[in-house]
């Protein structure tokens, strides 16, 4: 499933000088631009054998990465953009469970083996990432104690995520909710202008696209966001976060403790 622009970042690399300087200009140029939180934790090394087969794709809004049951043979860091986790239901419903920009990786569990999606994974905000071959997260994870660690701990944080966003679905109104989604997008692209559509907001949050719409003129009136269409306007960061539940501060000091900064 891996559609999309590519671009090769680079073809070899040998040992020594020549590897030094490869590995200098790999990471001052794709590397450096994506921004992605656990590459950029990666040594030299485990970068220049990262490097080898890595490609850069573009992240198109609605794209589905996988979904359930789908084997996961690549391996996504995204460097903006966020694509969401959705639990499917056998009737059609769906709701998010779990979502992954910049300061994570999407397939990463397949590094420690052969595996398969648990949910769908969708583009909702539209980005690049850096990809490999799930095959070679698998060496990487055999070879580097640095990589093992920080697979160990991104997994951490989404099952954390996951399971707050149980909690949240279940016990939060749809408003505390909607806040919370659009302070944790804000997060990961930098922008206070987000395109969403009441379908993909729906789903996100498990409700009829009626209910977002009465969300969002709520929030409006009270000049927390403007929402027009296919796209919503942060105006008052503080604001939503007076809104927002508990669950969205639970998940940043999740990520605080884990990896030394929030996500974004």
């Amino acid at each position: 499933m891996s559609g999309g622009r590519q671009i090769s970042l680079c073809h070899s690399y040998t040992w020594g000088r020549r590897l030094s300087d490869r590995v200098f200009q790999f990471m001052a140029g794709p590397l450096d631009r994506a921004k992605n939180r656990l590459l950029a934790r990666l040594n030299s090394e485990d970068l220049a054998l990262l490097s080898a087969s890595a490609s850069q794709v573009d992240l198109e809004k609605g794209r589905v990465l996988y979904d359930p049951g789908d084997a996961i043979t690549s391996i996504y860091f995204p460097s903006d953009g966020v694509i969401s986790l959705l639990t499917l239901m056998e009737g059609g419903e769906a709701i998010e469970s779990g979502a992954i920009g910049r300061e994570g990786a999407l397939g990463l569990e397949a590094a420690t083996g052969p595996g398969e999606s648990l949910s769908r994974a969708i583009v909702q905000v539209p980005g690049h990432a850096l990809r490999i071959p799930a095959a070679l997260g698998q060496d990487l994870w055999k070879r580097s104690p640095t990589f093992r660690d920080l697979a160990d701990r991104h997994g951490q944080a989404v099952y954390a995520h996951a399971v707050q966003s149980v909690a949240c679905n279940a016990l939060h109104s749809v408003e505390a909710r909607f806040c919370r989604w659009l302070l944790a997008c804000r997060d990961r692209i930098d922008v206070d202008t987000v395109q969403l559509t009441q379908e993909f907001l729906a789903d996100m949050l498990g409700v009829q696209r009626t209910t977002v719409t009465a969300v969002a003129q709520t929030l409006q009136t009270k000049s927390l966001i403007r929402y027009r269409r296919g796209v919503v306007d942060i105006l008052d960061r503080a604001g939503l976060e007076a809104v927002t539940c508990e669950c969205y501060g639970s998940v940043q000091r999740t990520y605080q403790r884990l990896f030394g900064r929030a996500p974004g």
